[in-house]
């Protein structure tokens, strides 16, 4: 029997309500566990993501050096043009960064609380040839 049964990712913020509203309309998902100081989200893919209330929480400084980059997350989608129109739509902001290294195609934004996330495009599935 597994010891750890799920997993959740948990991301400080002053205003965890208000964080919760921009992650559910961004994975379209419907409304968790929820207390005076967590709210929490699940996607319809299982996805779990909680908002803890810190009211000294600051965000991370990244892509600037003076703050680490602490975590972020990665979604994968198959516009990124669209999934761009739909963050910032929401309140996410761009985030300056140098084009990534790699055969993927990927968009770095900070959510309203100042967390950083990247969109990746989702590398197409096409058969082998030969």
């Amino acid at each position: 029997m597994a010891l750890v049964n799920a997993a959740v990712v948990v991301l400080d913020c002053a205003e965890p309500e208000k964080l919760a509203v921009f992650y559910r309309e961004l994975l379209d998902g419907q409304d968790g566990e929820a207390s005076a100081n967590l709210v929490e989200i699940r996607t319809p893919g299982g996805f779990r993501i909680a908002f803890r209330r810190d009211v000294n929480a600051t965000p991370p400084s990244w892509p600037r050096p003076e703050n680490s980059l602490q975590a972020h997350l990665d979604f994968l989608v198959e516009d990124l043009d669209e999934a761009e129109l739909r963050v910032v739509g929401l309140g996410g902001r761009p985030i300056e960064t140098k084009d990534a290294a790699g055969p993927y195609e990927e968009r770095g934004y900070a959510d309203p609380a100042g967390h950083s996330f990247t969109l990746r495009l989702v590398p197409p599935t096409a058969p082998k040839q030969g």
